[in-house]
């Protein structure tokens, strides 16, 4: 058997109680693939969880403020007071330098200076040094420190029970702080200028001794420098190297002129030919030979006037030889008078380098003790200069101020009662909404339509709303949930939920059944089971409920209804239909007499409904099971299908008796009751699988009284219909 899905109209008679046009709301269900656990978002699943113990959330957040509360009072009070500074980098400010680094230490950088000063604030002397100037007032007090981020400014937090000493303790630390501040910068100056002054005065003795043993080794040493700090040996070696190099370059120039007068004809050398006497005598000699060539012609060399030339001409000759020898000579004379000189330069440089050599060592070290005077004059001065500047620094202003001073709070810091609520509040609604889940999770009973379908893979015939969800007129009133559902059932009646579809029959809970019914009745034509048995798993779950509510729908669309109440044990149908039970199944199943010849009215009774009858359980007895499993009890069933169109068997619940599933067997079918969020699936299961087991065949399943306000798991249909 499937699933029915679809909506469907149920036709009622002409002459019913509706008069005019009139606004119907009833629920069908959806495809249970769609809905539930398997289908429904589980953030969907858990809000509705939470909606439906909405109560139960705010009741935990309510006492969760009260705890929030009475934490608040319990606890003692602190007040805070706190105390702004502003806390300079000293080396912002040339004019104001560390002590450290007049010592040469290292300075503090930008990074390492904030956070040392806030250890110092956090100190325990600081403390000690502060709480002694508060005449020994002991509160408790807390101090913390606060930096504003990017700043230099800096906040002393102060918490105590009394607000005037929280204040009294933040200023008290913030002027000791910037006292010990100014202390600390006092007691290292004091040191530094002792320790320049120590320094100073050593390094003044070590410069004069290194002054004293430079001249006393200058003397000793007979060192003289010119201004450019060289020895007057050094230039004199100097003068004589240079007048070596020209003598030998005037040696070498003479010795050539000398070598090529030696090697080549008097004549012809360039002192002979560039001389002007001699080339004067050459050009009268050539005169009176031209003089003697003419005269010869006429003369014989004897004549007077021959001779006479021919005499100046060896006059001139013998002049000419004398000035050459002269010239040769003196070629002679001037290479060796450069010779001569050369040597003795020679002579000279030996022996100044040698004096030169042995004043070297002299003058290393007289520089290696004039370096050592230089770096004492250094030393000395630098010691002098850093002496000026920690007399500069004396004058220093404190680097620290007072923005604003502490005052006292005029509320306490702790405990805050407001947000001690809050918190209780939200405390509250975290574990209200996790004992709400979790009791969810716990419970394993059906809550919303489709979980039945879902987990016991049966058609959901139909799902009954909760009583008095909506009245009559159609209306939706806000859904609310009664905190005790059972005492509300006990002053409304039962009455009403059981005879819904007759009474009430614009209701909610009336078209619910005429849904299921339609549910029922869309089968197959020929196949539509007559004898119905309605039963549970356990006891109160609403099967009697269903059951009349089915019988009054079923002769609304004018079937004629029977309905058996097959609960000996525990019979309902005659107090909600009003007929007496003094007459019933128990007595028909005892009685031999032939069933066939017994007149209908003797077997059931008539109710205010002409087309529903209903055969009531009568006196209980200590026999049923016997009574139900005798052969009497499939003749009446014959007996009764001749008579009425449907039967409807009100049993007890399964699990607790075996009367259902004998009548179950004997029926055509049988329909499993639920009520939502009381039924466990375990109970579901094994009703279920007994079933099964008897070869029972199931319609499907009815989830009763389930909440209206899952509605998201439901499709709402509104119809409106006019009668005829």
């Amino acid at each position: 058997m499937q699933e029915i899905n679809q909506s469907s109209e149920l036709v009622r008679p002409s002459a019913g109680s509706l008069s005019r046009a009139t606004k119907v709301i009833y629920l069908e269900p959806l495809d249970s693939n769609a809905v539930g656990e398997n289908g429904q978002p589980r953030l969907i699943e858990y809000w509705q969880v939470i909606r439906r113990r909405i109560a139960w959330i705010a009741i935990a957040v309510f006492l969760g403020c009260l705890i929030g509360l009475a934490w608040s009072r319990r606890e003692e009070a602190f007040f805070q007071a706190h105390v702004t500074l502003e806390i300079e980098n000293p080396s912002d400010n040339a004019l104001n330098p560390r002590p450290g680094d007049v010592q040469g230490g290292e300075a503090f950088t930008p990074e390492s200076y904030l956070p040392t000063q806030i250890l110092i604030l956090q100190s325990r002397t600081l403390r000690k040094r502060a709480g002694a100037k508060l005449n020994n007032r002991d509160f408790p007090a807390v101090v913390k420190i606060r930096v504003e981020p990017n700043s230099r400014i800096v906040q002393v937090l102060c918490e105590s029970t009394d607000g005037r000493f929280a204040a009294d303790y933040a200023n008290a630390i913030a002027k000791e702080y910037i006292e010990s501040d100014q202390q600390a910068h006092w007691d290292a100056l004091t040191r530094s200028r002792e320790w320049l002054a120590h320094q100073l005065e050593e390094t003044r003795t070590k410069l004069q001794k290194s002054e004293n043993a430079l001249q006393e080794y200058g003397r000793a040493s007979n060192l003289i420098f010119n201004g450019s700090k060289e020895s007057a040996e050094q230039d004199k070696l100097k003068q004589i190297e240079e007048q070596l190099a020209s003598a030998q370059s005037d040696r070498v120039q003479k010795q050539s002129a000398y070598q090529i007068a030696l090697s080549s004809p008097a004549d012809t050398l360039p002192q002979v030919i560039d001389n002007p006497r001699l080339s004067d005598y050459v050009g009268q000699m050539a005169m009176l030979r031209k003089q003697i060539a003419e005269l010869i012609p006429q003369f014989t060399p004897e004549h007077y006037r021959v001779k006479r030339l021919q005499a100046q001409i060896d006059e001139m000759q013998t002049t000419f030889q004398k000035e050459r020898a002269n010239i040769l000579a003196r070629i002679h004379n001037e290479y060796q008078g450069a010779l001569m000189r050369e040597s003795l330069l020679n002579a000279s440089y030996r022996t100044q380098a040698q004096v030169v050599s042995e004043q070297t060592q002299k003058t290393i070290n007289y520089s290696i003790l004039e370096r050592d005077v230089d770096t004492n004059r250094q030393l000395y001065a630098s010691l002098l200069q850093k002496s000026k500047e920690a007399d500069a620094t004396a004058m220093r202003g404190s680097n620290v101020r007072i923005i604003d001073p502490a005052e006292p709070p005029a509320t306490p810091y702790k405990p805050n009662s407001r947000n001690n609520t809050l918190l209780g509040a939200l405390s509250g609604l975290l574990a209200g909404i996790a004992l709400v889940l979790l009791r969810d999770a716990l419970d394993r009973s059906f809550k919303a339509p489709g979980d039945v379908s879902s987990h016991l893979k049966l058609p959901e015939l139909g799902v009954i709303p909760a009583g008095n969800v909506i009245p009559a007129n159609g209306h939706r009133k806000p859904w609310r949930q009664p905190l005790f559902p059972s005492l509300q059932a006990e002053r409304q009646g039962t009455g009403n939920v059981e005879l819904a579809t007759w009474r009430d029959k614009s209701s909610l809970i009336a078209e619910s059944f005429r849904g299921a019914l339609t549910s029922i009745l869309c089968g197959p034509q020929g196949t539509r089971p007559r004898v119905i048995v309605v039963t549970s798993a356990t006891h109160g779950e609403g099967k009697t409920t269903v059951v009349s509510n089915l019988g009054i729908a079923l002769a609304e669309i004018n079937q004629r209804v029977l309905l058996i109440d097959g609960d000996m044990r525990k019979p309902r149908l005659n107090s909600v239909f009003n007929v007496s039970n003094e007459w019933g199944l128990s007595d028909v199943l005892r009685e031999k007499s032939s069933l066939r010849d017994c007149p209908l009215e003797a077997l059931v009774k008539r109710t205010e409904m002409p087309e529903l009858a209903l055969m009531t359980s009568g006196p209980g007895t200590n026999s049923i099971s016997s009574l139900l499993y005798s052969k009497r009890m499939l003749e009446l069933l014959q007996r009764l299908r001749s008579e009425f169109e449907t039967i409807l068997i009100d049993t007890p619940p399964m699990l607790d008796t075996s009367d259902a599933r004998i009548l179950g067997r004997q029926a055509d079918a049988a329909i499993l009751v639920f009520r939502a969020e009381r039924t466990s699936r375990d109970a579901a299961l094994a009703a279920k699988q007994r079933m099964a087991d008897d070869g029972i065949p199931l319609l499907g399943t009815i989830l009763n009284a389930w909440d209206f306000k899952h509605v998201s798991s439901y499709g709402i249909a509104r119809h409106y219909y006019q009668s005829a």
